[in-house]
């Protein structure tokens, strides 16, 4: 009786030592990204006296004000939704495409071919090489440019190819039977298994179109066709240097509330997607981890 009383103890102690940890760890994860809302919302005025911020004493919408002055913002916008969702879906076709052969051990030359994926995770080309080869194929100065290139990733392509492998062949016996082709077999009866694993590299295809900015000012010369990241970065290059609309005076212009507001705009729409992959996404994050 007196062991087992002890064992409740401890676990208490255990349990009570984890709860308190993991708080830590969430308030660690949380207080920034309130800090940076609460920055956005924030008087420039306020702002100005420095200090901690995790709720605005002085509620303004200057800085969102000042973003949106700009007249190519939403044009910006509907490019890097543009881009987004027609590279995930690129990104998608061309990574199950190439998976999936590669996961029948039947294919010629298979072990030729994953030993230059692997490569390529190790060794890459380099950045002049890359964009002498993009200018090369014409896609300078085009959205493609930012499509293209990054078709597949070698690691999504690797844990995908495995994902498939997991998939019973009588599944495809049957369907080939029924008079099915190996890319009707893919469409009808692989892919509509593999929605899981199909969401969570859609979301991390997604998230890298999203945030991409580098290669947008490599390729891209065309402000008209700059994704939303390069253009925010231009903005608050300018609210940097007091330099905005003449609707804005000094004391309406906060550098930090700027920058801050400029993060949130970033981050939110892509933050929206995840909800409605939520599903697919958590079961989507073990795979490999169990063979059925």
């Amino acid at each position: 009786m007196a062991m087992h009383q002890d064992k409740t103890i401890s676990n208490k102690i255990f349990d009570g030592v984890n709860y308190t940890l993991l708080t830590l760890i969430a308030a660690i994860t949380v207080i920034p990204f309130i800090y940076i809302l609460a920055v956005s919302f924030t008087s420039p005025h306020e702002v100005a006296k420095g200090g901690f911020i995790l709720f605005p004493k002085e509620f303004s919408l200057s800085a969102y004000k000042y973003i949106l002055s700009t007249g190519t913002l939403t044009h910006s916008l509907l490019v890097s939704i543009y881009v987004t969702a027609i590279g995930t879906l690129i990104n998608l076709l061309f990574t199950s495409l190439m998976a999936y052969p590669l996961a029948k051990a039947t294919l010629r030359g298979r072990q030729t071919i994953l030993l230059g994926v692997l490569f390529t995770m190790l060794f890459s080309g380099g950045m002049i090489p890359t964009y002498f080869v993009v200018k090369a194929m014409g896609l300078t100065n085009t959205l493609w440019s930012l499509m293209i290139p990054s078709a597949i990733s070698a690691f999504n392509l690797i844990v995908l190819k495995n994902f498939f492998q997991q998939i019973p062949d009588g599944l495809e016996d049957s369907a080939k039977i029924d008079g099915c082709g190996d890319v009707g077999v893919l469409f009808k009866i692989v892919l509509p298994l593999s929605m899981p694993a199909m969401a969570t590299f859609g979301l991390f295809y997604a998230v890298g179109h999203w945030n991409q900015f580098f290669n947008a000012v490599m390729y891209i010369n065309d402000n008209t066709k700059w994704p939303i990241q390069v253009l925010l970065r231009e903005i608050v290059i300018l609210a940097q240097s007091r330099i905005g609309d003449t609707g804005f005076d000094e004391t309406e212009i906060q550098p930090l509330t700027i920058r801050m507001a400029a993060i949130v705009f970033a981050t939110i729409p892509i933050l929206l997607v995840y909800p409605f992959l939520q599903k697919h996404f958590a079961k989507g994050v073990m795979l490999g981890s169990v063979k059925g």
